[in-house]
């Protein structure tokens, strides 16, 4: 029996309309959540996802705004800029979009947002708060992975979660949450990296599979405990000249292999990448009500 499909575009759509009503109830009362992105370059993939966010935005009747800079701007422009943001009462949260061109240090960028228009979750502010279980903002893909979670019915209580990937913007954060004393955690955690020994002993332990580890097809089907829940947060350009475009999507879980196993699965497309924005979205609202109360 082939697993289930959990399907992010559906768990997106419910985040959204939730966000919507918010936003409806905070312009009676004269807040206007606002976010601010600001986009370097000409990265094809960056232009995309901005895109996106802009679209969301709209539609949720939250107000945007797209900076758009050479790719050659200085660190003292950029600087320059995100302190005005900063500073500006429109703009509830801030994002900068990465990855940022060499010549730019994107851990000064994210020091240097106030933590609380931190909607990324990046600034080290709010990274303590999540360790320490406190109100603050969370990154927005592994909070996106709770909320699918949450979304199917699928608990984490004295289950083992292991996470595939180390990475400050999903890894680490991932980590975190499962693992922290509340309702819908209480993960055993163990996280896996590039010098992990006998990955698939440990993988192959999961009750929960979480892979983020930037490599095509990377977890394949003899590393996934039979009946286990395989979260996939990859999203990989491979070339397929088989194709009309040329290229095919895949995650970092061989997915043929995966569903075979697996008692449920995260498609790619369609899985992880839709929660992203949504939760942006939860983070700008959230921001906006810090701000005026």
């Amino acid at each position: 029996m082939k697993a289930m499909l959990l399907n992010g575009k559906d768990v997106a759509k419910s985040v959204r309309e939730s966000v919507k009503h918010e936003v409806e109830a905070l312009k009676k009362e004269n807040i206007y959540p606002g976010l601010a992105v600001v986009l370097v370059g000409e990265d094809p993939a960056s232009k995309v996802y901005v895109r996106n966010k802009g679209r969301t935005c709209e539609k949720l009747g939250i107000f945007s705004e797209t900076i758009t800079l050479p790719k050659d701007v200085s660190q003292k422009e950029l600087n320059t800029i995100i302190d005005k943001l900063n500073h500006d009462p429109k703009f509830h949260g801030i994002l900068v979009q990465m990855p940022l061109p060499r010549q730019l240090d994107a851990s000064e960028i994210i020091h240097r947002i106030r933590p609380e228009k931190d909607v990324d979750g990046f600034h080290p502010e709010n990274v303590g708060r999540l360790i320490l279980d406190e109100e603050g903002f969370q990154p927005c893909t592994p909070a996106g992975i709770m909320e699918i979670l949450r979304y199917y019915k699928i608990s984490l209580e004295g289950k083992h979660a292991v996470v595939v990937g180390r990475s400050n913007i999903v890894g680490k954060p991932m980590l975190n949450m499962l693992y922290q004393k509340k309702k819908d955690a209480n993960a055993t955690a163990t996280i896996c990296h590039t010098r992990t020994q006998d990955m698939g002993a440990i993988t192959r332990t999961a009750d929960v599979l979480i892979v983020a580890a930037g490599v095509p097809e990377f977890v394949t089907g003899d590393m996934i405990k039979p009946g286990a829940v395989v979260i996939d947060v990859g999203m990989n350009r491979v070339d397929d000249p088989s194709t009309d475009k040329g290229y095919r999507l895949t995650g970092d879980v061989k997915f043929d292999e995966a569903s075979e196993i697996a008692s449920a699965i995260t498609p790619v497309p369609g899985g992880v990448g839709p929660m992203t924005i949504a939760m942006l979205m939860v983070n700008t609202v959230k921001a906006a009500k810090f701000q005026n109360r």
